[in-house]
């Protein structure tokens, strides 16, 4: 087992779910692909438990952040936060979700990364893990963290890289794309974002079966596939995971499949517009 299971993203899933969307068909608008997304998080989280933050591997690196943060947001966490419940924002598509966060005393409201329903430089600490390569709009995704980011703001960001590596693991999740590390740190500089510090994050399944397995359980054996995820893949991935090395600005990217910044959030005279 590497260093953790995946933890679905609203957005994640898409290949899967335009075979399973309601209609019979697949979506073709970005609603009716929200809506897909919306009914198969809400399935997935409706049967799950909340896995607390201080379980993950970021826990650490968290606990050091917002030590010196009074305003913190996270972006889409479902069931798995990495961020301390108390306190903390939450935005999430999935009502069970937030329904489940509230119950455990977190302030969830709905919302998306592209649209995040607070006011401009609210917030000192922003975490959006595994969410920007799901969105069609990126710009409006970064827009959206850059403005509602106060000036010197800390950005936990987690993508993964390398487009000459997309597999059938990133359909399966519904990767928009896969990031040049090149690229990545210019975009976050357009909105206004310099990269700190960065750590070799996540896992992609390394046998093709098994993924092809995955896939054919969550298109034909839907309420199986999720039982398995949230009851066994899940708490494996939690338990066996590595802790995290970060290396100042970027890490050496050429075998890193998926990496973790700790982006800082420049003056607002840097502001993208």
């Amino acid at each position: 087992m590497r260093d953790r299971i995946r933890a679905p993203a609203p957005g994640a899933l898409t290949g899967a779910l335009r075979e399973q969307h309601t209609s019979g068909s697949p979506p073709h608008t970005d609603r009716e692909l929200r809506e897909a997304n919306r009914q198969f998080y809400d399935a997935l989280w409706t049967d799950a438990r909340l896995i607390e933050p201080e379980r993950f591997n970021t826990w650490p690196l968290v606990r050091q952040l917002f030590a010196q943060s009074q305003q913190r947001l996270e972006v889409a966490p479902g069931l798995r936060p990495r961020l301390p419940i108390e306190g903390t924002h939450f935005v999430d598509l999935s009502a069970p979700a937030l329904a489940r966060l509230r119950e455990h005393g977190a302030n969830a409201v709905l919302g998306l990364v592209t649209s995040i329903p607070f006011p401009d430089d609210t917030f000192d600490l922003v975490c959006a893990l595994d969410i920007v390569e799901h969105v069609d709009d990126e710009d409006g995704a970064l827009s959206e963290l850059s403005r509602v980011a106060a000036p010197d703001a800390t950005l936990l960001l987690a993508v993964p890289l390398h487009p000459s590596r997309w597999t059938a693991f990133d359909d399966f999740v519904g990767h928009r794309r896969r990031y040049d590390p090149e690229r990545l740190v210019a975009k976050l500089a357009e909105h206004g974002f310099s990269v700190e510090r960065s750590a070799v994050y996540g896992m992609q399944p390394q046998s093709s079966r098994l993924l092809d397995l995955g896939m054919w359980f969550l298109t034909h054996r839907r309420e199986k596939a999720m039982w398995w995820y949230n009851h066994v893949m899940m708490p494996l991935g939690v338990r066996f995971q590595k802790k995290l090395a970060f290396a100042n600005g970027t890490v050496d990217t050429e075998k890193v499949d998926e990496i973790l910044l700790v982006c800082r959030r420049e003056d607002t005279t840097g502001r993208r517009p």
